[in-house]
C-alpha cells in the first residue's frame, strides 16, 4: 500500500474521532474527543448512515464540541470497499482508509479480541496518527469512482481466463479418466465428444458425454467474452496512457491495461521507492545483534502488478535486446538460469519505474524501441 502522511492536527483543536470496526450485520463505533478522553462506543446497523449521524451528534454532546467541529473518521480497507469513505466525505468527515496488515497487533499466542476492543484501539491510533506522530499505520490511497469502475475490465478479463483454464484442465481431466486421446483438430469438430472414444473404442457414457456438452457451452460462452473485452481494450485512444505504453516494443495491450488499473497513474506516485512498495519489490533486511541477513523481497502490496510486472520484463529483454535495460542485466546476471531468473526481479522493478515516468512526463525509457505505425 501507498503510504500517505496524515494531516497534523493541534491537540487543543476541537476534533471529534470516529473509528468504525465494520462486519456484515453491524458496525461498532468508537468516538473522543482527544488523547487521554476516554471514548465512547456505540453500534449501529451495518450500511445506516443516518445512525451514524445520530450517533456523531451525541458524540458532540457528551464531549462538549461545537456542531461545527471538524469530525475525523477511519477504517480498515476490506470487504465493503470505499463507497463508505465517499459517503463520509461527501457530508463533510475527513476520512482515512487503513491498511490493516500495517496496523500492530499484540503477538501473544493467545489474545482478546473483540471487535470493541478493535474499534478502541482504532480510534486511539486515530488520534495518534492526527496529531503528527509517524508511522502509527499506512493508509489506502482511495481511487476515485471512475478509477475504480475502470479496473472491473482487467480483473473481469483475468477472472476469466483463469475459468477458462480451469474448464479446459478439467476437460483434459474427465478425457484422461476414460483413456480417450483427443487431437486438437478432433475438438475443433461440432459436437466432437459425441464422436470419442473410450480405450476399449467404444462411445463415451451418456452422462459423460453431456457433462462434456455443458462443460463446451460453457467455454464458449467465456471465450467470447474474452474476446468481448479485449476488443475493448484494443479500442484505447493512440494518445492515451495505455495507448502510449502499448507502442513500446514487448508491451501488450492487456499487461499496459493491468498495470494502469492498478493504479500506475491514478495512485499519484512521488518516487520510485513507492512504486516499488506497490510491486512488493522492497528489500527486507533483518539486523538484530550480530544476525544480519537479506530476507529478500517483501512481496507485499497489489498480488496483480507483481505477476504483470514479471512478465513485461521478460518480454522486455526478449523484445529490446540490445536496450539499456536489457544490456544492462546480461551483464550483471550472465546467461545461468538461477541468476537470470534473480535478476529478472530487479528488472522489472526498474522497467515499470521507466513506464511509470514515460506515462507521466513522456519520458521514454532509455533506448526504447517504438512499434511501427500500423
Amino acid at each position: 500500500m501507498t503510504t500517505i502522511r496524515s494531516e497534523f492536527r493541534s491537540v487543543s483543536e476541537p476534533t471529534l474521532y470516529v473509528a468504525f470496526e465494520l462486519s456484515k450485520k453491524q458496525w461498532k463505533l468508537a468516538l473522543t474527543s482527544g488523547l487521554g478522553v476516554m471514548p465512547m462506543v456505540r453500534t449501529s446497523t451495518a450500511g445506516d448512515l443516518g445512525a451514524v449521524g445520530r450517533v456523531v451528534d451525541t458524540a458532540r454532546q457528551r464531549f462538549r464540541l461545537a456542531a461545527d467541529a471538524v469530525v475525523v473518521s477511519c477504517y480498515e480497507a476490506g470487504r465493503d470497499g470505499f463507497w463508505i469513505h465517499r459517503a463520509l466525505t461527501t457530508v463533510g468527515v475527513r476520512n482515512r482508509v487503513v491498511d490493516s496488515s500495517s496496523i500492530e497487533v499484540n503477538r501473544r499466542q493467545r489474545r482478546t479480541k473483540t471487535d470493541r476492543i478493535d474499534a478502541l484501539k482504532l480510534v486511539t491510533m486515530l488520534v495518534r496518527a492526527c496529531t503528527g506522530e509517524e508511522g502509527v499505520w499506512q493508509e489506502v490511497r482511495v481511487p476515485t469512482a471512475a478509477e475504480e469502475a475502470a479496473r472491473q475490465v482487467s480483473r473481469e478479463r483475468t477472472a476469466l481466463t483463469t475459468e477458462r483454464t480451469r474448464l479446459q484442465n478439467q476437460l483434459k481431466s474427465w478425457l484422461a479418466t476414460w483413456g480417450c486421446l483427443v487431437s486438437a483438430r478432433t475438438r475443433r469438430q461440432a459436437a466432437w465428444w459425441t464422436q470419442v472414444c473410450d480405450w476399449r473404442g467404444r462411445p463415451l457414457p451418456t452422462e459423460v458425454q453431456a457433462r462434456i456438452g455443458r462443460a463446451e457451452a460453457r467455454l464458449a460462452v467465456i471465450t467470447a467474452q474474452i474476446a468481448e473485452l479485449e476488443t475493448t481494450e484494443a479500442a484505447a485512444a493512440p494518445d492515451s496512457a495505455l495507448g502510449r505504453l502499448v507502442r513500446l516494443r514487448g508491451i501488450a495491450t492487456t499487461s499496459a491495461s493491468i498495470l494502469l488499473d492498478e493504479g500506475l497513474v491514478w495512485r499519484a506516485f512521488q518516487n520510485r521507492r513507492q512504486i516499488g512498495g506497490l510491486l512488493g519489490f522492497a528489500p527486507t533486511r533483518y539486523a538484530s545483534g550480530e544476525t544480519t541477513r537479506d530476507q529478500g523481497i517483501s512481496r507485499a502490496g497489489n498480488a496483480r502488478c507483481p505477476a504483470v510486472s514479471l512478465q513485461l520484463a521478460w518480454n522486455w529483454v526478449r523484445w529490446q535486446p540490445d536496450r539499456a535495460l536489457t544490456t544492462w542485466y546480461l551483464a550483471e546476471f550472465g546467461r545461468r538460469r538461477r541468476a537470470r531468473r534473480v535478476g529478472i526481479v530487479a528488472v522489472a522493478r526498474k522497467l515499470v519505474i521507466a513506464l511509470w515516468r514515460y506515462v507521466s512526463t513522456g519520458v521514454v525509457p532509455l533506448g526504447a524501441q517504438l512499434k511501427p505505425a500500423a
